[in-house]
Parts: structure tokens; sequence; C-alpha cells
């Protein structure tokens, strides 16, 4: 089931367009880029040829890259050839086009110095792409994003550059349609917008079910997926897994996980943190009003399933084999999993109003995020979890994830406590309900989680 990616769908064939060109695709594992490559592919005049490279020497793979090219009929026999630029050399005397696809690209510098390859590729797509597309794809971010950096051979070489993300809150409700806004806000805060993991999802059963059945269960691919995501991309990052786990656990500012892990102040944390945010792991939140304060920074990880994983199964997979999986969930789970699922909301809630604003829908939005209040007059102080700037103020919405649609003596006294602070230009105020309203405030902006979804 092929899912979302409209902008990313169209980067693609703008190249195929032309009779030669290449393009970067990269994402974390399990994003979807194979299946955006191939779907972008179909139908396309060029015979198209892809090669997942391997954990080998670069001779391996052009042997690899060779018996590719044979099961795709582009080469009739084995041939021998000593380089890669000698592959594509012969490929350019051969009539017609043809669309290359070297995945995992990564690989190739396992085991040879990654300059050495990088110049390789540099000589290939300046010189021995007459009549190819060349699209290379990868996971580990981090190696395919120093591609793109000015030192690298590989700087400015290619026509269309996609950096893959997860389908987002409405992209990934296509796989459980037919549920409730109630339960699509469920779904996605726990189980998040990979394709891979919500093509596994059983869109007839609940979500403690999906859960049992895939991240509680041993023997399921997803629960594999979660438990092996990070052993090849971070295995020089011995404290990975510890600083997930202790971000799943509300150990979210700096101090608080250098203190969890029980780390001296070396800088060693501060090096690991900006490892995982370049690899797209983990995200550095502040409020919007407070950029430069970095004592309201905090780091979120950016993938709901790990999120999810690191808080309740990682360091409870002892527990999770004595008891199995439905015990596990009544007695470790299912008291917070409602909790859990309010904070993701109000993710969704940010997020909806990024894609309205993209969309033309809304405009005249400076901001979206999280603002910082300090009333020193009431002695109070907390944060707005959803706010719109704007040049004459702020929107505020509250974000309630009930099961029962919020009541209009809550959304009153929510005015009423907000319009009491001082210190910050209240614009407007709104509300964002999972499960409808009770009744609308008329001096209110009112949206019901359907309103999501459309």
């Amino acid at each position: 089931m092929f899912v979302g990616r409209k902008q990313e769908l169209k980067a693609i064939p703008s190249v195929l367009e032309k009779r030669s060109g290449s393009v970067l695709v990269y994402g974390k594992r399990k994003v979807g880029k194979t299946t955006l490559i191939l779907e972008a592919l179909k139908g396309n005049a060029g015979k198209t040829v892809y090669y997942e490279c391997l954990k080998s020497s670069l001779q391996d793979n052009i042997d690899g890259f060779v018996s590719a090219l044979i099961a795709a009929q582009v080469l009739p026999v084995r041939l021998g050839f000593a380089s890669f630029q000698d592959v594509f050399g012969y490929l350019n005397t051969l009539p017609g086009t043809f669309n290359i696809v070297l995945d995992e690209y990564p690989y190739l510098k396992k085991f040879t110095t990654g300059e050495t390859v990088d110049s390789v590729f540099q000589a290939v797509i300046d010189n021995y792409l007459s009549n190819i597309r060349l699209i290379i794809s990868g996971s580990h971010i981090g190696m395919m994003k120093d591609l793109l950096e000015e030192k690298n051979a590989l700087y400015g070489r290619f026509s269309a550059v996609i950096r893959l993300s997860e389908l987002n809150y409405k992209e990934a409700a296509a796989f459980y349609g037919e549920k409730s806004a109630y339960d699509k806000i469920a779904f996605y805060a726990v189980f998040g917008g990979s394709p891979f993991v919500n093509e596994q999802l059983d869109a007839q059963s609940d979500l403690r079910m999906n859960i049992q059945e895939l991240l509680l269960n041993p023997l399921s691919s997803v629960y594999a997926y979660a438990d092996n995501l990070l052993l090849s991309d971070l295995s020089g990052s011995m404290n990975a897994e510890r600083i997930f786990s202790a971000i799943g656990n509300g150990r979210k500012k700096y101090g608080e996980i250098e203190s969890k892990l029980g780390l001296s102040n070396n800088g060693l944390l501060s090096k690991q943190l900006k490892n995982l945010l370049g690899m797209d792991l983990l995200a550095k939140r502040y409020p919007i009003n407070r950029e430069d304060d970095s004592k309201k920074v905090s780091y979120e990880l950016t993938d709901n399933l790990l999120r999810f994983w690191f808080t309740y199964v990682y360091k409870n997979k002892s527990a999770l084999q004595m008891l199995g999986a439905e015990a596990f969930y009544e007695n470790y789970i299912a008291s917070t999993v409602t909790t859990f699922i309010a904070h993701r909301f109000e993710e969704i809630a940010r997020a909806y109003f990024s894609i309205q604003v993209k969309e033309g829908k809304r405009k005249g939005i400076l901001h979206i995020g999280t603002y910082y209040y300090d009333d020193s007059e009431q002695k109070t102080n907390g944060e707005f979890d959803v706010v719109l700037q704007r040049q004459d103020g702020y929107s505020v919405y509250e974000v309630k994830y009930l099961a029962a649609p919020l009541s209009e003596n809550a959304m009153r006294e929510e005015v009423k406590q907000i319009k009491a602070i001082k210190g910050i230009r209240v614009r407007d105020i709104g509300f964002i309900s999972a499960n409808n309203f009770e009744k609308e405030l008329p001096e209110c902006e009112c949206i019901d989680g359907q309103s999501l979804y459309k």
C-alpha cells in the first residue's frame, strides 16, 4: 500500500524526464525509501536495475552489481570489471537509457576508505551518466548528510535531494481509516508514521490488541524492528539506548539526562546528543518565546514507536518474558497509556496547524510551538502546549484527549485561567478535542478530532 509522498514523487520524475541525472534519497530505516523510488520508476521507459549494496569490499559490490545487471537482462553474460567507473563506462556504450538504483550506499564505505568511494562516484556522475539516471539511497543519515557537505567529493553532484521522513499523522491514518478520530490519534501516538510498521497493523482490532501482538510479541517483525533499529547505525554510541530510555521516562532536560546516566560534566553527553539530533532520532524542543534560554531546552524522541518502546518495553523486557503480553500490558501499560497518547496528541495538534499553513488555509502565522509563561504577580508559571504566534499576539489552544466530549464548564474554566495570566498577549483562545464537544463556545475556535483528518 503506497501512501502519501506527493512532493517526493514529483521530484524523482523531474530527473527521469532527462536522459541523465542523479538523485540522493535518505532517511532512517523502514521509512519507505525503496518503496518511494520503485513507485516513482513505475512506467518509466528506461530499464531499471536495483542493487542493494553489501557490507563487504568494493570489489564484492562491483561483482554484486554486475549480477544485478545480468538479472535485469542488461548484460547477457558476466563480464569482469575492476571498478565502478568501468561498469558505468560500459553501460554508456549500450543503447537506451537506464535507471540505476544503488540502495544502502553507506555499506560501500564499510570496508573501504569513505573518501575513496565518494571520489569514485564523483567520477561516475561527472563522466559516465550519459544515458543513466542514478539514484543513490541510504539509511545511515549521518553518512548520507556528509555527501552534501562542501568538503565531500559528491557535493553539488545531485540533481535532486530527498530527505524522507515518516508519514505524518494524516497520511498514516490511511492504514486504519475506518476508525474514529479518537482511535486514529491513539494509533499514531503509539505506532508512528513508519509505513513498514503501519502495514503490520490489524485495523479491525483495537489499540491494546495491536500493542500486544506487535510490540509485546518477541516473534513480531515490529518488535524486532524496535529492538534492533539502533544497533547498526549507533554501534559507536554506547549511551544511545540509555539516553532514549531516560527521555522516554521523563528525563528530558540536559541535566536530567546527564544525572540519570551518571555522566560527569565532560561534554560527552553533548557530543552524543548532537549525533542523535543529526540522525533525526532526537529533536531539540524549546518554547517559541524562549529560543535563547538554554534552561528551557528539552529533548524528545522523534519516532513515536521508539518513544513507546523506550517508555514501556526496553527496560522491562525480562518482565515481559515472564508475564506474557496480556499481563504485561495490564501491569505496565494500561494505567498510563492514555496520558502517553495525550502528550503525543499535542504534537499532532501542532502538526495540524503546520499542514494548514503549508496548504494556505491559515494566514499570518509566524511560528507554531509551545509558550512558556511566568506570571510573577500571581506567582505562577507553566507552558501552553499549542500556540500560534501572530503579529498582534498569540493564539492559545488547549488540547484535550478525552474519552467523552469536552464539557462547556471545563472550557469556560480554561478560558478564565488563561485570561488571568499576565505577561502574554493572548489574541484568541481555542480548543482541540479528540472526542468532540458537549457545546462549542462561540467566542473560541473549537476543532474536533474529525476535523484534524479532513
